[in-house]
């Protein structure tokens, strides 16, 4: 391992003995003038000790640390660290589990891989980097994904394209190995299909498995409602467990006819499902006081810091809306997917949100992304899903 040095200010490798994966811009004394983004680089204390490798960047996370360790980046490096991961996802009981075929196997930081997300559905991995550095290494992580789910993948498909700038000239989603045998798969018994193409994310919201099936506890019987529904998961889930009527809302027309796809996959379902292409913020305003379930699912209204102000006055008045609607006694399921918006002023916006509405509100459950999408303690930054299921009276 012989990487360019990049030396930091006295006193800041404080984070980096932490195992915190990000150097930021400030804490850099001194490094080559000709580095190139994505490049491997070594990060060193001023006093010359060695803290960490990983991608270089010229932006203001200056260098995501991929080890701690002096160790190269090579073929047997993404085996160790995919291995450590699928690992994890068999203890969680993921692995050949015929009622959930889907999960994610990697989650950047959570898995110590900094820019690197996989997901896995029934066979197929889907690739996404997140940064050039990451990329430049995407044969070798195919490579290490094949070796090592061995019988478990047919195929290894790249959708970088979506998550990396323009300006690099990435061609295109592409196939890097193999041939999928089939684009469904099951969670808790429901069926969905996955477009890995078009699709958002890499075809689906893996990380809301738990709280679709948590909502189907909550859905006998009852009428619901989710908004921001993209390929309808909550729809199904809650239609499969006895709903009586779904309504499902969406901007996005090819996501109402994702949604309607799924429905029709799942025979079983008995209840009465409506789904309709509109604005959700424009359309809560005008819905009936009859919803038993509301679920508020919407992309982020924050990408960064400062975006946060206008992204909590967004999720207020949202749920405000719902809150106001909601039929006494119904149940609201309300998310936010803004990393920049954490657990605490996400709960106090919904408590100003709930003080406005005046109807009586209580927490029953607070919730998180699941455990294939891992929060890694020293990087808190990898949780990023937060969640209330609210009881309305």
């Amino acid at each position: 391992m012989n990487y360019p040095k990049l030396i930091l200010k006295k006193g800041k490798e404080i984070s980096l003995k932490r195992k915190h994966h990000w150097v930021f811009s400030g804490a850099v004394d001194q490094k080559e003038e000709d580095l190139k983004a994505g490049q491997l680089v070594s990060v060193v204390a001023h006093n010359g000790a060695f803290l960490g490798s990983g991608h270089f960047s010229p932006g203001s996370i200056m260098v995501r640390v991929l080890t701690f360790e002096e160790e190269s980046i090579d073929l047997e490096f993404w085996k160790k660290r995919i291995s450590a991961a699928f690992d994890l996802r068999k203890n969680l009981g993921l692995v050949n589990n015929s009622q959930t075929t889907v999960f994610r196997l990697i989650h950047g930081e959570g898995d110590l891989l900094p820019g690197l997300i996989v997901d896995y559905y029934q066979g197929t991995a889907v690739i996404q980097t997140h940064n050039i550095g990451m990329y430049a290494h995407l044969n070798d992580i195919a490579q290490a994904i094949i070796s090592v789910l061995g019988e478990s993948i047919q195929a290894v498909y790249d959708k970088s394209a979506e998550t990396l700038p323009k300006t690099l000239g990435i061609e295109s989603n592409k196939w890097l190995w193999g041939v999928p045998k089939t684009d469904l798969v099951q969670e808790y018994g429901a069926t969905y299909r996955i477009d890995w193409e078009k699709g958002q994310k890499t075809g689906f919201f893996i990380d809301q498995r738990e709280n679709r099936k948590l909502l189907a506890d909550y859905s006998t019987g009852k009428k619901v409602l989710n908004t921001f529904c993209y390929s309808g998961g909550f729809s199904v889930l809650a239609l499969l467990h006895g709903a009586a009527e779904v309504h499902s809302v969406d901007i996005s027309p090819k996501a109402i006819e994702l949604t309607e796809e799924n429905i029709a996959l799942n025979p079983k379902i008995l209840g009465k499902h409506e789904s309709k292409v509109a604005d959700v913020v424009k359309y809560i305003r005008e819905i009936g006081d009859d919803y038993d379930v509301i679920i508020l699912d919407p992309p982020a209204f924050a990408k960064n810091i400062k975006a946060r102000h206008n992204a909590v006055q967004a999720y207020k008045r949202l749920n405000l809306e719902a809150l106001k609607k909601i039929k006494p006694g119904g149940i609201l399921f309300t998310f936010s997917c803004s990393q920049v918006v954490d657990k605490s002023l996400f709960a106090h916006t919904l408590t100003a949100a709930a003080m406005e509405s005046k109807r009586e509100v209580k927490i029953l459950h607070q919730l998180s992304q699941p455990a294939d999408h891992p929060v890694n303690i020293y990087h808190p930054e990898t949780e990023y899903l937060k969640g209330l299921v609210l009881s309305v009276q």
